[in-house]
């Protein structure tokens, strides 16, 4: 277990990951609504920080394994967004909630093992304070024909306000 003091940046560093340009929005929402210290986050799509976004369907283009990379893709986007909406992931307290979605085939039903893609990554970036509850939903097709998308809800540090995005 990482020790609560952890810089999530270095650690990030660390793992070799590198973040994407935080992305935009794709249609008539925000990427980050903040209440208090809480901070819901817009469902994130797996782009890499050089190349093209993951696209396909779970179960006939991509297997389990890639499906779980895209999902990796997916946490590193989000935590693109959120350092550019409070300027430092250190200011992260807490990630609280996941919800992830999949774009798969009927006969597809390891929705939940494609998250962990995600989840796991969050654990290794922020320690403990990235373990959160979690759904993970299967789909017959998501936009984009993304085969992954994740939003989240986070917990900020008291007192911090993130940006207009």
């Amino acid at each position: 277990a990482l020790a609560a003091g952890i810089h999530v940046e270095r650690r990030l560093e660390e793992l070799g990951y590198k973040l994407p340009p935080p992305p935009k929005s794709q249609a008539n929402y925000v990427q980050c609504n903040q209440v208090g210290d809480i901070v819901y986050i817009a469902g994130h799509l797996p782009i890499p920080a050089e190349g093209q976004m993951v696209t396909g369907i779970v179960g006939k283009d991509l297997d389990l394994k890639e499906a779980q990379h895209a999902a990796k893709l997916a946490a590193l986007a989000l935590c693109s967004t959120v350092k550019n909406f409070v300027g430092d992931l250190d200011k992260v307290k807490k990630i609280v909630k996941v919800v992830g979605f999949v774009a798969s085939t009927p006969e597809f039903t390891e929705h939940h093992l494609v998250i962990n893609g995600f989840s796991d990554t969050m654990g290794e970036v922020f320690g403990e304070k990235g373990r959160h509850a979690r759904s993970a939903v299967g789909h017959h097709i998501l936009p984009l024909n993304v085969p992954v998308e994740v939003e989240a809800i986070i917990q900020l540090e008291e007192g911090v306000v993130g940006k207009k995005l």
